[in-house]
């Protein structure tokens, strides 16, 4: 495995490539699985974080991907070549089990994301997107720009301006260069829609302690983390 240092836009395979590299981010570094329209616009379908991996999760690697892997957030992220992640997946039922488990979070997260964008509102998407960044990097300071967030979202900037302009006026959200800071989470909960609780519900689930709750998250440095539960659902 190595560590590398990606900036923001950085493609990490692109939609019919074959997939030979998994990456996994570190850190805030965040990463996004975009699919393109007909009409050329490109749309967010999941984000992957410290949470999780990109490249072969699904498919076991070695056939073409169907989205383009981009990265959203700059920071580090470890690389390991996926014909090697799956030999070691060979020698460990343990390792097989947690990326089975991941690979159901994921598509979890992908069918959400379809039924959130047929039915809700570009406020509730952002708010959406904005808790799943902070959730996914475990920042408040979500290093995407407003143009970035617009093409998560797949829609025009004056859309998000607006909308984030808002959430700036009502103290939501600050706004820095290259970075949207999130001031009130359960304001901005309140403005997201459901689907944020049902992906957290599913991950809560399905990889208690990997995804943490908003109530699980360490506000005092004193106080210690829940700890992580394995394969058979004994902490470790």
């Amino acid at each position: 495995m190595t560590a590398v240092d990606l900036a923001a836009d950085t493609i990490l395979h692109r939609a019919g490539d074959e997939v030979v590299d998994t990456w996994f981010p570190l850190g805030a570094a965040l990463a996004a699985f975009c699919l393109q329209a007909e009409g050329g616009e490109a749309l967010d379908v999941a984000l992957v974080g410290r949470e999780g991996a990109i490249g072969g999760i699904v498919s076991d690697g070695q056939v073409p991907a169907y989205t383009t892997a981009v990265v959203r957030a700059p920071g580090r992220f470890v690389r390991i070549k996926t014909a090697a992640l799956e030999a070691a997946k060979l020698h460990s039922i343990a390792l097989r089990h947690w990326f089975a488990r991941y690979s159901d979070c994921l598509l979890a997260q992908v069918f959400q994301t379809a039924a959130c964008n047929a039915t809700h509102t570009i406020r509730q998407r952002t708010a959406r997107l904005l808790l799943g960044a902070m959730a996914r990097t475990g920042q408040a300071d979500v290093a995407i720009t407003q143009d970035q967030l617009a093409d998560m979202l797949g829609v025009g900037r004056s859309f998000v301006t607006r909308v984030i302009g808002e959430m700036r006026q009502h103290g939501v959200v600050e706004t820095r260069r290259g970075a949207i800071v999130i001031c009130e989470e359960a304001r901005l909960r309140r403005i997201s829609c459901g689907c944020t609780t049902a992906i957290e519900d599913h991950f809560d689930k399905v990889l208690r302690g990997i995804y943490p709750r908003p109530e699980c998250r360490r506000t005092d440095p004193a106080t210690p983390p829940p700890p992580r539960r394995g394969p058979a659902g004994r902490a470790g």
